[in-house]
């Protein structure tokens, strides 16, 4: 009875970790990272126009490096989190405008600093009743724990991921 606990637990483990493959784990990043830049694109170009809340300058130049072309907000701005709650319900609303899904992704690090800063900033936006899409941090934790915590330690995959992300996200210019 013990070793079927320990089994069933082990399984549940290596399940939620995602798989042990890098070249499954990235691709399953490349897919993620690619259907948070199409709805981050601006409108004009067929995107939904959804932001990205990061953390800092150097994230935004990451995600940048990407190929994401919208709007990249940053938390590390000198305003405290109510006022910055309050700037992003006034300027993006509650839901997205073009699609109706999340007004925001919020990515912070997946670090304990990024997840204090995620939970609390999702709690503040949620009493403002802007729906937040958290997935991509989940994803990007879930599987690339053991390469990076940050977002900005994405930087050292950069052209890896910018290969994986175009097969999901084609653009003209790449």
């Amino acid at each position: 009875m013990v070793d079927e606990e320990k089994n069933h637990w082990a399984k549940a483990r290596a399940k939620a970790a995602g798989p042990p493959d890098r070249a499954a784990r990235f691709d399953a990043i490349g897919e993620t990272l690619a259907i948070a830049r199409q709805r981050n694109r601006p409108t004009k170009l067929g995107g939904s126009g959804c932001p990205i809340l990061v953390e800092g300058i150097r994230d935004r130049k990451v995600l940048r490096n990407l190929g994401y072309s919208g709007q990249i907000e940053l938390v590390n701005r000198g305003w405290n989190q109510g006022r910055l709650c309050a700037w992003l319900y006034e300027t993006y609303g509650t839901r997205n405008r073009v699609d109706g899904g999340a007004a925001m992704y919020l990515l912070m690090d997946w670090d304990r600093t990024g997840g204090r800063l995620q939970r609390n900033l999702s709690r503040r936006l949620e009493s403002f009743d802007i729906l937040i899409d958290t997935q991509l941090r989940k994803r990007l934790s879930r599987f690339l724990t053991p390469e990076t915590s940050t977002v900005e330690g994405l930087r050292g995959f950069i052209t890896e991921l910018k290969i994986l992300i175009q097969t999901y996200d084609p653009l003209e210019d790449e």
